[in-house]
């Protein structure tokens, strides 16, 4: 699931109509989610939160700015809160399956409409910069809005996009990537504030000011103080009291969760606690989270424990919940905590099985056998971990358990890509029969309705071709573990091998029957081409696992 959040500042907190215009331009776009609308009124200034798949957040991004523009007059805006556009900033934040760099050229192409359709200033900033003077959000709004004709006349400030022109109505507009930002506090057992605060200081990345004995600053001969880094790289952090809790927090910012996690800094923090004579007792995410981030805490915690890592995600995220301590406070639900699990629900894979299976028995084309097909695979590779995980823990077995554990993830992302194939291939049919439904009387439609049914053609063929790919990967794990795993699950082995080579059948039938639509010659050579190789070499397997069960069951 490809996933993109947005996060707006729009330099507007008071006016509720104008608020939801904005808002509502938004929404106005398939395939977004509004998230989180967050007004203040002493700012004047208005935080909106929405994702989605790539292609619908760039364009939600760009009617938002328009509307904006619209409702916003900066000339008599008056707030707390730094602020140089009716749009004030705009950062995209890969949330899931989306690169930083995919990320870039959506700020980019948002920008270029932006200082071209709107004749609205625009500067790119952190990871989309076109230069590290203005990586800095606070670099780019010296001056504010007050100060932005007298800086647009400074050539080291011409925009990125758009004129460099004094736009009065609505200012300039700060568009750009940065990472997801983990809003992670940490419980002390402790109400003391000043013990909070010296803990974030010697965890956050920025640390503390280095003291002489006398418990003066020391001078950097720079103009300037010496400091001393803290234990925790892209960490913010601050120690407070909250007295709903009767407890002191340190609140922490993790600005990239990749570098340091919440169990990096969950444990660091313990470690620094016990010193003092304290304890982190429990922890709190504050609005939403990425899924990966939540899973490689539990993964973490699952190795640290010799437990095995090959599990489903929903085993993985309880991990994590419970080693963090994330419930101490207030019951953590992760369906409505964890971003991707808050969006899911649309799709056929997330139906119950009656009603899937409902689904596919109606009269209708799709989902048919290549849903179906992948759906096999899907349980092919689940029952594959099932005995990886159960050799894992067989006494007896030590010596395979790096191998069962390397299996079992290996088919629990396997099971998780072939389910989403589920879908995919739906998606994928439903796109052909679109093209085949589009205008043909003028000679120009009838071009633009051949190309696009070749092309939705070669979509709907590429989806199973993926799913024959996988089968192979998974009846490969279900050998291994047939010849390897635990004795007393083997005919669990022995169905996964039956259930991948459906998988693989299925899903050599629907290219096979696809590929007689097309003219490309070369796409439907080397596509089966290709298909065959597969069919083969799942065929070889699925014999190898059934002779094993044979030699195995008598």
């Amino acid at each position: 699931m490809k996933i993109v959040e947005c996060v707006p500042n729009f330099s507007e907190g008071r006016d509720a109509a104008s608020i939801k215009s904005i808002t509502d331009a938004i929404e106005s776009v398939d395939g977004v989610t509004l998230l989180d609308v967050d007004p203040g009124r002493g700012a004047n200034r208005t935080v909106v939160t929405f994702v989605g798949a790539p292609g619908a957040v760039e364009e939600a991004a760009f009617r938002a700015v328009a509307r904006a523009s619209e409702v916003i007059d900066m000339s008599r805006h008056q707030g707390s809160h730094a602020r140089l556009g009716a749009t004030d900033v705009c950062p995209f934040v890969p949330v899931s399956d989306v690169s930083v760099e995919e990320c870039i050229e959506m700020a980019r192409r948002v920008g270029e409409r932006v200082g071209e359709e709107l004749s609205i200033p625009v500067y790119l900033y952190e990871r989309a910069a076109t230069s590290e003077a203005r990586r800095n959000l606070a670099d780019i709004r010296a001056g504010e809005y007050e100060g932005l004709e007298a800086r647009l006349r400074d050539t080291a400030w011409k925009p990125d996009f758009g004129p460099a022109e004094f736009n009065a109505r609505s200012g300039a507009t700060v568009i750009g990537v940065r990472k997801f930002l983990v809003a992670y506090n940490l419980n002390l057992n402790s109400d003391s504030v000043a013990d909070a605060r010296d803990l974030a200081l010697s965890l956050r990345e920025r640390g503390r000011l280095e003291r002489d004995p006398d418990g003066g600053k020391v001078p950097d001969g720079k103009g300037g103080w010496k400091r001393l880094p803290g234990l925790l790289e892209a960490c913010k952090a601050v120690g407070w009291y909250i007295p709903e809790y009767g407890r002191a927090q340190i609140s922490m910012n993790l600005t990239d969760h990749e570098v340091t996690g919440m169990h990096d800094a969950f444990e660091a923090a313990d470690r620094l606690a016990r010193e003092k004579g304290l304890r982190i007792t429990g922890s709190e995410i504050v609005g939403l989270i990425p899924l990966a981030a939540v899973l490689d805490s539990g993964l973490y915690y699952l190795e640290r424990r010799g437990a095995s890592r090959g599990v489903p995600d929903v085993d993985v995220v309880r991990s994590a919940v419970q080693s963090l301590g994330l419930s101490e406070i207030a019951p953590f639900d992760p369906a409505g905590r964890i971003l991707e699990l808050r969006l899911a629900g649309c799709g056929l894979v997330s139906r119950t099985v009656a009603d899937f299976t409902a689904e596919v028995s109606a009269e209708s084309p799709a989902p048919g056998g290549g849903s179906v097909a992948a759906l096999a695979g899907s349980l092919a590779a689940a029952l594959v971990s099932m005995v990886a995980n159960l050799t894992f823990t067989k006494k007896g077995h030590e010596d395979k358990r790096e191998a069962m554990e390397g299996a079992a993830m290996r088919a629990q992302a396997l099971r998780k890509r072939l389910l989403d194939a589920v879908d995919r291939d739906t998606e994928a049919f439903n796109r052909v029969m679109s093209a085949f439904r589009m205008a043909r009387k003028a000679d120009g439609e009838k071009r633009a309705r051949k190309q696009a049914i070749a092309e939705a053609t070669k979509g709907a063929t590429r989806v199973p071709l993926e799913v024959m790919e996988m089968s192979v990967e998974v009846l490969e794990l279900a050998l291994l573990v047939a010849e390897q795993g635990n004795p007393g699950s083997i005919t669990d082995a022995g169905v996964g091998g039956l259930m991948g080579r459906a998988c693989a059948v299925g899903a050599h039938y629907n290219v096979l029957i696809n590929l007689q639509g097309l003219d490309d010659d070369a796409f439907v050579e080397e596509t089966r081409s290709r298909s065959a190789a597969l069919g083969q070499r799942a065929e070889a397997l699925a014999a190898r696992i059934d002779a094993r069960l044979r030699q195995s069951l008598g």
